[in-house]
């Protein structure tokens, strides 16, 4: 099993900056890509980006391309996401998770494991 922690959501102004963590523990991720995906009240859950096993790949959302940068550290135990330019729809919970591969994929469904989630609110 893999207990997967996520940290660093808030309250930020439009234009603003947040940076999540998430601290994988039990089971090593080491082998697996690591995702963020996130969900506004009243919509479905959607990729927001993922970064490959290796740490060599990553592959983003159209809609934080340029904004947002995923990175894991060396243990591979945990994984961030710094959120520059923050906007209004940025709003949602956040939630990392790890794929049962080790490249990079943007399917929800291919995600084993699943943190509770972090609050992000963005206001205008």
């Amino acid at each position: 099993q893999v207990q997967l922690v996520e940290s660093g959501g808030g309250l930020v102004q439009a234009g603003g900056s947040l940076r999540l963590s998430c601290a994988a523990s039990g089971r090593t991720v080491s082998t697996n890509a690591m995702g963020w995906f996130r969900q506004a009240p009243g919509k479905e859950r959607e990729f927001v980006a993922v970064i490959s096993w290796s740490a060599i790949s990553t592959y983003y959302a159209d809609s934080v391309k340029g904004r947002f940068t995923i990175s894991r550290d060396n243990d591979k135990t945990t994984v961030y996401l710094p959120m520059n330019s923050l906007k209004p729809e940025d709003t949602a919970v956040y939630s990392c998770a790890a794929s049962a591969y080790g490249s990079t994929d943007s399917h929800l469904t291919n995600y084993d494991y699943w943190g509770q989630g972090t609050q992000v609110t963005v206001s205008s």
